[in-house]
């Protein structure tokens, strides 16, 4: 008689799903002009990443990531002559840190997933 195991094996991937398509979608929105509904995927990312990624480069990248957006989320909320939306207000630096933040946050899921 044969018995069959009921645990579940490690498929391998070790950042979850929804943190590495957060990360793609965020500079993805940010240059599609949503920057403020950029904040979801960022929100997910981080958070996907603290507490199920057991990984420090892809936590620190998380990290990086939800810093260069909530600074000129921070700016575009506390002036008092802003423009009407986060997109038409942000600096264009700040668009080329965030989605570098995101490669970088791509490349460490990659990597740690060859780990």
């Amino acid at each position: 008689m044969t018995t069959a195991s009921t645990s579940f094996a490690r498929t391998g991937r070790r950042t979850p799903l929804a943190v590495t398509v957060s990360s793609c979608a965020v500079p993805v929105m940010v240059l599609g002009q949503f920057a403020m509904l950029a904040i979801v995927p960022v929100a997910i990312a981080l958070v996907g990443a603290l507490l199920h990624v057991r990984d420090r480069p892809v936590r620190w990248a998380a990290a990086l990531l939800a810093v260069t957006y909530a600074i000129p989320l921070v700016v575009w909320l506390t002036r008092s002559d802003g423009a009407p939306s986060l997109s038409k207000d942000i600096h264009p630096a700040f668009v080329g840190l965030i989605v570098a933040a995101s490669a970088a946050l791509i490349v460490a899921i990659l990597q740690a997933r060859r780990r």
